[in-house]
């Protein structure tokens, strides 16, 4: 694919889009008391206890509340639980419950429901992703309906921060949380239908009808942005846009520092994709700068492994992999993976790369695809509907993916991605990588605190960089646009939703 193409279709793309905007000029009346927001997908699921991708996240979170909360500094502080204290020897964790709670159909949240969400996740016959996170609990007791007690093998660091995950109502035959707000409707692929819950324990939302559609076309996406019949999109969105945006009177361009993490993954089991040269090589070939200028116009930054420079446990002397086309040729050569016919079209391989509908993403795989041609890589674009592509990324059905971690916060995080324990379903170590003197740092870092702690993942960063089971591509910024009456939007680190609970829209 040339770049050519890249302009034509960009050139077509705002030519079509201003003649739309042009004969809707008009501003738009908004449903008094509604708000209608557009995402790219929709969840695979609505459950707090099994579902793992960024699109449930964001729903959830506005569904369902945890025992504590993570704020937009990733500080933690009450939620359902008013307070907590840890009592040793046998080591618990006692969380005291808020009083008067309810769930969306009006029965009382008490501690019964935080024992029968953990027991779920506990049990290894549910198959809960959440699993390996609490692999530290033994059990859970409750000692009334406002006290629930946790027992421990050992006080762990980011155990507070995995009780931010969302208390379901059990046995309910739709999704049913205490959130703001309540599920009315979910059509799948289409949109999710969202209620204020007026007795929410925290202050009713503003808003008394919540739309999430979904519309995986761009275009269409911001046509309906134009047009008014959606109010809010939000990432992905492809920044030769952002220019058009912020030109059109009607509407707000917003954009934020993120603690997203894009990268490009590998199936270590695969003959191919599993061999470290191969991975260094695609590493060297892949110019992330001129991405980054030229497709994604700045609104990203460079990063060198899932943990942001902003957090006091980032480790920045790692192995780096700067675009250096000889060194992946070389590389290869050295390896066994000659060029049959140097500078000719026969390839030394080919990778089948998954990605997903998303125009953006396929974009950039297209600029991929001509960066390792440059050193005889074949790359075959596989792009899916989105719950096809993430449906086999967990299965492990690829040679090479492309996603972005969101919201990473906590180090711990990094056992949930690569230790060899946290495979899927019980975590999120697609590639299937393993490495044991990683798994007993990941697995230290847990019960380390202070000066030991940073020491464990500093080390741990570095095995990861030098092992490479992920590219390491950017960090994106997160980037919204609005209509202008929309107030008291923004945008968290983590993608995260929540600030639509104080959202309104002036008419």
């Amino acid at each position: 694919m040339t770049r050519g193409w890249f302009c034509w279709d960009n050139a077509a793309l705002f030519a079509f889009i201003a003649f739309f905007s042009f004969s809707c000029s008009k501003t738009p009346a908004v449903e008094q008391g509604s708000l209608t927001m557009a995402l790219e997908a929709g969840p695979a699921m609505i459950d707090p206890l099994k579902s793992t991708d960024a699109v449930a996240a964001k729903i959830e979170g506005l569904v369902f509340n945890g025992l504590v909360k993570r704020n937009d500094d990733f500080t933690i502080s009450p939620d359902l639980a008013e307070r907590w204290e840890f009592i040793a020897d046998p080591l618990r964790a006692v969380f005291h419950l808020r009083s008067g709670v309810k769930f969306h159909d009006g029965s009382a949240f008490t501690s019964n429901d935080v024992k029968r969400a953990m027991d779920f996740i506990l049990n290894p016959e549910n198959a809960s992703p959440l699993r390996s996170s609490f692999a530290d609990v033994k059990s859970v007791e409750v000692s009334d309906d406002h006290t629930v007690i946790f027992n421990l093998n050992r006080k762990t660091a980011p155990f507070l921060s995995s009780l931010t995950l969302g208390i379901p109502k059990l046995g309910a035959s739709n999704p049913v949380g205490t959130g703001p707000f309540r599920i009315v409707e979910i059509k799948r692929d289409d949109k999710v239908i969202l209620e204020r819950n007026a007795v929410y324990f925290d202050g009713a939302p503003k808003m008394s009808r919540l739309i999430i559609k979904i519309i995986p076309d761009e275009t269409v996406r911001t046509l309906s942005l134009e047009s008014g019949e959606v109010q809010i999109i939000m990432n992905p969105i492809t920044p030769d846009l952002l220019p058009r945006f912020r030109e059109n009177q009607r509407l707000k361009a917003v954009t934020s520092p993120s603690a997203n993490y894009s990268y490009l993954g590998f199936n270590m089991e695969d003959p191919l994709a599993g061999n470290i040269a191969v991975r260094k090589a695609v590493a060297h070939a892949i110019d992330r700068q001129s991405v980054m200028s030229h497709i994604l116009k700045g609104l990203a930054e460079p990063a060198t492994g899932p943990i942001s420079p902003n957090s006091g446990f980032y480790e920045g002397a790692v192995e780096r992999y700067g675009y250096d086309p000889e060194k992946a040729k070389k590389i290869l050569d050295e390896a066994g993976f000659p060029d049959p016919d140097g500078s000719g079209p026969t390839k030394r391989f080919t990778l089948r790369y998954s990605t997903s509908q998303n125009e953006l993403r396929r974009r950039i795989a297209e600029v991929f695809q001509w960066q390792l041609e440059k050193v005889g890589i074949g790359l075959d674009i596989r792009s899916y509907e989105w719950g096809a592509f993430y449906a086999d990324i967990k299965k492990g059905n690829f040679q090479i993916f492309s996603l972005t971690w969101v919201g990473v916060a906590d180090p711990d995080i990094l056992r949930y991605m690569f230790h060899s324990e946290s495979m899927p379903p019980d975590g999120a170590n697609r590639g299937r990588y393993k490495n044991a003197e990683l798994d007993l740092l990941l697995s230290a870092g847990v019960t380390a605190d202070g000066e030991g702690r940073r020491r464990v993942y500093s080390e741990a960063q570095k095995i990861i960089a030098r092992d490479l089971p992920y590219v390491s591509l950017w960090r994106p910024l997160n980037v919204a646009v609005t209509d202008r009456r929309v107030r008291e939007f923004h945008l968290s680190p983590d993608e995260g939703i929540k600030s639509l609970k104080n959202v309104y829209v002036e008419n």
